[in-house]
């Protein structure tokens, strides 16, 4: 992140409730989304994704099975978060 984005912005970054949603997390969210795609062409990025699950199945599958293998709660460091 930039620098100039960590700095708060005056119009978005309200103390005051906004009531029910968040029209400045909405803004930022829009924002953040419009300059992402002007960078980065999606399409792309998934279809280097897809080959680099493809050439490393193994390693992935081998991910997918230990975040699946316990819930929220099962470890001793997640006691404090249920």
């Amino acid at each position: 992140m930039d620098e100039k984005r960590k700095a708060p912005d005056v119009e978005t970054d309200r103390e005051e409730n906004e009531g029910e949603g968040s029209k400045s997390a909405d803004q930022r969210y829009r924002r953040d989304v419009d300059e992402f795609l002007e960078n980065e062409d999606p399409a792309k990025l998934a279809r280097r994704a897809q080959a680099d699950v493809e050439h490393d199945r193994d390693s992935y599958d081998a991910a997918e099975r230990e975040g699946k293998s316990r819930s929220k709660g099962d470890s001793p460091a997640d006691k404090d978060l249920i």
